[in-house]
């Protein structure tokens, strides 16, 4: 996606590649990080939703699980936490809209750039203090968002409980992308032997220092990169998540297993 401070139009992009990814057989559906908002941190705050009290944002999510009948893993949303906090919360609706687990991005991106920029998510953004997995069709699925990428022992932990495959829904910029999206990501999937899937924000999001690098995408359990959206315009990409591959590779090569205690 390509989202930007409309955020009517973000949703319907949303609700348009919802709808191509169910026609294409998918059955679980991840949208990226801040798909419904991205501008000013400030901006945040008054489109803020809850669970208890939920906005359009959150109420489209429903309404698209429910009528494409698929999983919807909801990459990044402003969860309000206080007056002048919000989470950066990741959010998992079953296909009846219900919704059965939502993570709050542990990892906030406070960072000055060598292009010139400089983020600050913590100004607005309250970290969350808990990992999360949610069971999807294919197995356990661990929640994470963006930044967290860069922090492997979370990853580790979610596969300590069990997941096979893990979320990074996420917004790079174009300057860190280019170097590290995918040498982590296929890092993360071969480090935690699981599935990497990886919902991504492309392209001038019309703010200013606000542009992200694209090229969402799934990593199976060997480092491979299987499904790749690699066009600068919004699309889907479709990739099947089998569990036997899992075991067979955590079998076949058993560093998991492996680990031991040190100091």
């Amino acid at each position: 996606m390509c989202s930007r401070r409309d955020v009517a139009r973000n949703l319907k992009t949303v609700a348009s590649l919802v709808a191509k990814a169910s026609a294409q057989g998918a059955e679980v559906v991840f949208l990226p990080e801040a798909f419904a908002y991205i501008g000013s941190d400030e901006g945040q705050i008054p489109i803020a939703e809850t669970f208890a009290n939920p906005g359009p944002i959150f109420l489209t999510c429903v309404d698209l699980a429910r009528s494409h009948e698929v999983h919807l893993i909801a990459g990044g949303f402003p969860e309000r936490a206080s007056v002048d906090k919000i989470y950066n919360t990741c959010f998992h609706i079953a296909p009846n809209g219900d919704i059965h687990a939502s993570y709050r991005k542990i990892h906030l991106f406070d960072v000055d750039l060598a292009n010139g920029t400089k983020l600050q998510e913590s100004r607005t953004t309250a970290p969350g203090d808990e990992i999360v997995t949610t069971e999807l069709p294919f197995g356990r699925l661990g929640l994470s968002v963006c930044y967290d990428l860069r922090f492997p022992r979370l990853y580790q932990s979610l596969v300590d409980a069990g997941a096979i495959a893990l979320a990074v829904p996420s917004a790079f910029t174009a300057y860190t992308g280019q170097a590290h999206w995918h040498v982590l990501l296929r890092a993360r999937a071969i480090e935690c032997q699981a599935y990497i899937i990886a919902p991504a924000q492309v392209g001038d999001h019309e703010y200013p220092g606000r542009h992200s690098f694209g090229h969402a995408l799934v990593v199976d359990p060997w480092g491979t990169v299987v499904a790749e959206c690699s066009k600068s315009e919004p699309d889907v990409a479709i990739a099947d998540i089998d569990p036997m591959e899992v075991e067979r590779i955590r079998h076949q090569l058993p560093s998991l297993t492996n680990q031991r205690e040190f100091q």
